[in-house]
Parts: structure tokens; sequence; C-alpha cells
């Protein structure tokens, strides 16, 4: 054999194949005409509804809250008379009307709290349940949510009646407690703190049941491998949980605040339609503005501030709301 014929031939390497070439970029389809108008148009019966609906009522109430508007304006025997910021600047020199903001904000705080507070209780615990209990629950939620506010209220007077008010009865067995006859509403704070239990009462079964949604959501490798790691029950909700259920609560906790800083039928039917005082918040103080002193231009410049108000919370919601979708 010779020296040629037991070298090893030297490798070649293959050669390179060219990159296939790149597609033409293809024209974009030009969009039809009238196809940026198409959802506008879909959407024109229901904007033309909140229109009427809703801009008459808030166009009016920005017009009345500029205006000097009484009982003689109301009749025709008298033209409306423009004030200008009259009406403002005597609602916001008002004592009494700060008063009522301090207390609609500690009212309507104080509702939001221990509704989201019990709501998330509810809702995990209906996560570790049999299924006909949690559906038994949910039944529950479902129909006290549906009740109408009216009832609930009226339900409640006579829970708290001093005379015939069962918890009264019921407290009053246990050893040294002395309830009976007790007035829950002769005092502002009492009778509030009734209030704001009815108020938590009828908005818990939404918070659970939106809750109870957002739960179902969670993975629960997550929350393995969180306990796996050490963290406790409370670790695991701090840490895996609520931040998976943030975008909820916020919504939640948004609308809450907007509901209970509109509480109105809850104190006018409870105070049988003369709310004390010290039990007004900003619906029934402007209420009581426009239709028992009769100044409708002052209670509609009570309104729009009340408006005003809930707008920025709104604001701060859709803040964010934002945020959540940035980091996401």
């Amino acid at each position: 054999m010779s020296a040629a014929d037991t070298t090893t031939p030297a490798k070649v390497p293959p050669p390179r194949q060219a990159p296939p070439p790149a597609a033409p970029d293809t024209p974009r389809r030009p969009r039809a005409k009238g196809a940026a108008g198409t959802p506008w148009l879909l959407l024109a019966p229901c904007l033309l509804v909140l229109a009427g609906v809703m801009g008459y009522p808030l166009v009016r109430l920005v017009t009345l809250s500029f205006q000097k508007f009484g009982q003689s304006q109301l009749w025709g025997f008298q033209p409306a008379e423009s004030t200008g910021f009259g009406n403002f600047t005597k609602v916001l020199s008002d004592g009494e009307f700060w008063q009522v903001v301090l207390r609609t904000i500690v009212f309507a705080g104080g509702s939001v709290i221990f509704t989201m507070v019990l709501g998330m209780l509810i809702a995990l615990l209906l996560q570790r349940v049999s299924g006909w209990v949690r559906t038994l629950i949910n039944i529950a939620l479902v129909a006290s949510w549906g009740m109408p506010v009216i009832v609930a209220t009226t339900v409640f007077k006579w829970l708290f009646d001093s005379d015939y008010g069962v918890l009264n009865a019921v407290l009053s067995k246990l050893p040294g407690v002395d309830l009976i006859g007790h007035n829950w509403f002769a005092s502002g704070p009492q009778g509030l703190a009734v209030i704001m239990l009815l108020v938590v009462w009828g908005a818990v079964p939404f918070v659970v049941i939106t809750l109870s949604a957002g739960l179902t959501q969670v993975p629960k490798e997550l929350e393995e491998a969180a306990r796996l790691d050490g963290a406790g029950a409370w670790g695991v909700f701090r840490y895996v949980t609520l931040p998976i259920l943030k975008p909820v609560v916020v919504m939640l906790t948004t609308l809450s605040v907007i509901w209970d800083m509109g509480v109105f039928p809850q104190v006018f039917v409870m105070r049988n339609g003369h709310p004390e005082a010290e039990f007004q918040l900003l619906t029934t103080y402007s209420y009581d503005r426009a239709f028992v002193v009769n100044d409708y231009g002052q209670g509609s410049a009570i309104a729009l501030i009340t408006v005003v108000l809930l707008l920025g919370v709104v604001a701060v919601y859709m803040r964010q709301m934002l945020k959540i979708g940035e980091v996401e």
C-alpha cells in the first residue's frame, strides 16, 4: 500500500448556503371606506341613550348650580337669575357643609374597609369548603344581594328597633348586658354604625362573588412553590395571591367608594325621610337643600361638588389600572 493510500484526505467544509431571499413586502390592503366609522355607527344607539339619560340631567345640574332657582322659579313666577359662583361660595364657606363632607368620607371609608376585608375573608374561606357548602353560601349571597334596598333597610330598622328589636333582646341575654329599650339612633355615631352595617351587608355579596372568581385564576403551582419555600398562609396570600388579585381589588375598592359615597335610601328610610343633622351625608344634605329648603341652586352646587370628588376617585382608579397594565 502506498503512502498516498494511507494518507487521510483533509475534510473540506461544506459550502455555505446562501440565506433564502427575503419575502417581498406585500402591500397592505387598503382599509375599506367607512371601516373606521363602523364601530362608532354600532355604538351610536347606545351613545344616544346615554346622552339622553345621563347627559341632559348632568347639563341641567351644572346650569342650576350657577343660578338662583327656588319655588318661584320652579313654578314660573320669576325667571331664573344667574349667580355666577355664588352658590359654590355659600356652600364652601358653610361650616356645616365641611362637617358633612368629613362625615361622608369617614362613613364611606369605614364601609369600604369592612366590605373589602369581610369579602376577602369569605372568598378565601369559600375556597376551603366542600362544593355543596360553597353552592349554598353562593345562593344565600345572591339572594341577599338581590334584595331591594328598601326591604333590607326596613328589616334592619326592625332588627334595631328600641321597643321590638330582636338584637336588643338577644344581646340582653348575655351576662351583664342590658339593652332592653336601647335606642341605637339616639346618637349619630351609633346610628351611622348601624347604617354602615346595612351598607356592608348589601355590598359584601358582590365583592365575595367577584373575588371568588378572581381566586380561581391564581395558579396552584405558585402557591405550592411558596409553601415549599417556607411561606406560611399569610406569606402565600401577601406575595402570591394578593398581587394576582390586585386589578380586581382596585376595581372593587373604587366601585365601593363610589357607591358608598352615594348612599341615600339607607339613611333616608332609616330616619323616616327626615335625617337629623348628625345623620346627614352629602347625598341627603344635597336633597335637603334642594327639596326641604327649596334652594335648588345650592342643592345642585352640593351635588356637583360631590360629582367632582367622585371624579377624583375615578382618576385614581384609572391611574392604578394603567400602572397595572404597564407592569403586565
